[in-house]
């Protein structure tokens, strides 16, 4: 690699409303993710599929042609259609292609007008050993498609920033100073990186996470663009709610926020579900972990009242494609939901 860093080299990271040539996904196998019932995630999961083929390719990382066999086996038995749906031989720990999965950045100009960032992972600052499978996956997926890889040497993960494709990144302080992720670097260090890996020139954060999430807070339960300049965001009606001043309080934040063409953000209010407790353990569930596809829009929903409202209000977001809900409370049970199984593959 040469010593320019990917913004040097006129590389960004589009946003994920631009067009998709694939989605990528790391096949769930890990039992521990879903203590009890991963088998009841296989279902979501292949309806998830079967709307994303409809508009683009479906990747998929598999640890072998047994593994591959299997998931050929349960998306026939789901109807899915194969024919667009291509599997590489990637070993994972676990299924948050979100995550771990490659960060691919664009410059049509350039004789490589796709490169990958191989960020480090850790399991969320450590807390699922072991994560050495998924550390590498992107570089995998480098030398599938003999395009170069970046390696900033530091941990980031793909659902704690949201893009807006125009320069600007989003992300919480909750999550990416977190001292289990980069505690040698300070706010301003971290935001270089972001600069210079990622090719954005404003960095615009907001304190906190839901309440049950694992990842310290990641943004993509919090605050999504959905266009250049607009937002939308959840909150919690229920001032009973663990979650009602935190999402209060990023609210406040994003009011008072200017974007690099001194606009205020358009915001957008979206509802939480109601609470989801399984085994005692307050789930993260939120509308705002929904998945940008090339044709649909597909959101998580809880058997909840506010399943249909949330479901309204990001259709009036997203005019230009259709919303599809999934159920979610068993996917729910890992921790995450449809966005944070999925990486985006950008056109050029």
């Amino acid at each position: 690699m040469s010593e320019l860093t990917p913004a040097q080299a006129g590389y960004y990271f589009p946003a994920e409303f631009a067009l998709h040539t694939a989605t990528w996904l790391s096949w769930p196998h890990n039992p521990d993710t879903w203590p009890g019932k991963i088998e009841t995630v296989f279902q979501p999961y292949s309806q998830f599929i079967k709307t994303l083929v409809a508009g683009e390719y479906v990747h998929i990382n598999v640890a072998d042609a047994v593994m591959e066999n299997e998931a050929r086996k349960i998306l026939t038995q789901h109807d899915v259609p194969l024919e667009r749906i291509k599997f590489y031989h990637h070993p994972t720990n676990d299924a948050w292609c979100r995550d771990h999965g490659p960060a691919f950045l664009i410059n049509p100009d350039s004789r490589h007008p796709k490169v990958i960032v191989d960020w480090g992972h850790n399991a969320w600052g450590g807390k699922y050993p072991p994560f050495d499978l998924d550390d590498v996956i992107p570089t995998l997926i480098g030398k599938a498609y003999d395009i170069p890889v970046y390696h900033p040497g530091i941990i980031m993960e793909g659902g704690s920033v949201d893009f807006n494709g125009q320069g600007t990144l989003i992300t919480s302080t909750s999550c990416l100073l977190n001292p289990n992720r980069n505690p040698h670097l300070t706010k301003r260090e971290i935001e270089q990186y972001l600069v210079d890996y990622y090719g954005v020139e404003q960095i615009l954060w907001v304190d906190e996470g839901i309440i049950g999430d694992d990842t310290d807070g990641h943004i993509d339960d919090t605050v999504r663009f959905y266009n250049e300049d607009s937002v939308i965001t959840v909150i919690e009606h229920n001032k009973a709610d663990e979650n009602f001043a935190p999402l209060k309080h990023n609210l406040k934040q994003l009011q008072t926020m200017r974007l690099l063409n001194d606009r205020q953000l358009t915001i957008v209010e979206l509802p939480m579900p109601d609470a989801i407790h399984y085994n005692g353990q307050r789930l993260p569930a939120s509308y705002a972990n929904f998945y940008i596809s090339n044709l649909h829009v597909i959101v998580p929903t809880f058997r909840s009242d506010r399943d249909d409202e949330a479901m309204e209000i990001i259709q009036s977001c997203f005019p230009d494609r259709t919303v599809v809900g999934i159920d979610s409370v068993d996917v729910i049970w890992g921790l995450g939901s449809f966005h944070c199984l999925s990486q985006q593959e950008p056109a050029v």
